[in-house]
């Protein structure tokens, strides 16, 4: 099932009456990067997004704040007449999930934050980014997110896969892509992590050059009640190159209602 809501594009599998977990995806990914995924989730309802600029999603003119990134997220929630939800995100979509966690308690049962941060340096690179993009469009990005993105191994076995990736960067919208960038740049959050309360997962690549081990600690050090989990042998997409592992940690988590 696909359907658009007034800003944010989505998908729908699993149960109708099955618990509903939001899944938030990466910069400069659409709801396609959570497919690796979705056969482990089936007795979930799996309601995928993308992120406001990206996809099939309005490209409304930059910047965006966290604030309207979130705030789409939750108008998704409303159009779909659910009050409460668990909340699953990498990366970009995990900062829109701390982001949630901390100004609307209410609406999150649990969140899985995979491969992000409470903050991502430095400002000044990411206004840099989103000038870059705007000028010469995000396939400029694209080469070098592969780098961050999987392992050398991963890309030297699954060339093609890795050439699919890149036709996806290239495909979001430059002024989507730019308008994350500047919401990026002015995310930090480090501050008030103590005042989420959902139960928490932070699930980190052992290999990711972006957003290491030591930033998800960071995260699940300051959350009450918050696991740390380390997947080997990822890199950035870690739900991609260890869908197996990610899986098995989300399907726990999920099923034990975050607790």
């Amino acid at each position: 099932m696909s359907a658009s809501s007034p800003v944010l594009a989505y998908s729908i599998d699993g149960p109708q009456d099955a618990p509903p977990v939001v899944m938030g995806s990466s910069l400069g990914t659409t709801r396609e990067m959570w497919a690796p995924n979705l056969a482990a989730l089936s007795e979930f309802r799996v309601i995928r997004f993308d992120h406001l600029g990206h996809g099939e999603s309005e490209v409304p003119d930059g910047p965006y704040s966290m604030e309207q990134l979130g705030g789409g997220v939750l108008q998704l929630l409303d159009s779909l007449g659910i009050d409460k939800a668990a909340y699953v995100g990498l990366s970009l979509g995990g900062a829109v999930g701390q982001w949630l966690g901390i100004n609307a308690p209410e609406r999150i049962s649990s969140l899985a934050l995979l491969c992000t941060a409470a903050q991502f340096p430095t400002p000044e690179s990411w206004l840099e980014r989103a000038e870059l993009v705007r000028a010469e469009g995000t396939g400029a990005f694209a080469e070098t997110a592969m780098g961050r993105w999987f392992t050398d191994e991963f890309r030297e076995q699954h060339p093609e896969q890795i050439q699919q990736w890149m036709a996806m960067v290239n495909g979001v919208p430059d002024e989507g892509y730019a308008g994350c960038c500047e919401a990026l740049a002015t995310y930090d959050v480090r501050q008030q992590l103590g005042t989420i309360t959902a139960p928490t997962l932070t699930i980190a690549g052992a290999q990711d050059p972006s957003t290491g081990p030591d930033d998800l600690r960071f995260i699940a050090d300051r959350i009450p009640g918050a696991r740390w989990e380390v997947v080997d042998q990822a890199a950035h997409l870690a739900n991609v190159e260890q869908a197996d592992a990610v899986d098995r940690l989300l399907v726990e988590h999920l099923r034990d209602g975050g607790r």
